[in-house]
């Protein structure tokens, strides 16, 4: 019995560059859109809770830190997902 041909995917490094553009978007090309809609409302979320939890004299990167940490999580998460999917696709050739 054959095996189903997988169709190319994207590039591990262009879902990379997505993710790290903009939180959840790397997910959202693969696919995933509740999980990248869900990295993108937490990153909004925590950065508002962080900045408004904060003192104004904290710099701003400190008054966003809960919505980097998350953005931060997303970006490896993403590329993750792409290599894997990209080395089960070159493993089939």
């Amino acid at each position: 019995m054959a095996a189903a041909m997988l169709a190319k995917p994207f590039h591990p490094y262009l879902i990379l560059a997505l993710a790290i553009a903009l939180p959840g978007v790397g997910h959202v090309a693969l696919g995933r859109q509740m999980r990248g809609l869900g990295f993108a409302f937490f990153t909004l979320l925590f950065a508002f809770l962080s900045w408004h939890l904060s003192t104004p004299a904290t710099s701003p990167i400190g008054r966003m830190a809960g919505g980097l940490f998350v953005w931060a999580l997303s970006i490896p998460d993403a590329y993750r997902v792409a290599r894997l999917r990209w080395e089960r696709w070159r493993r089939q050739l």
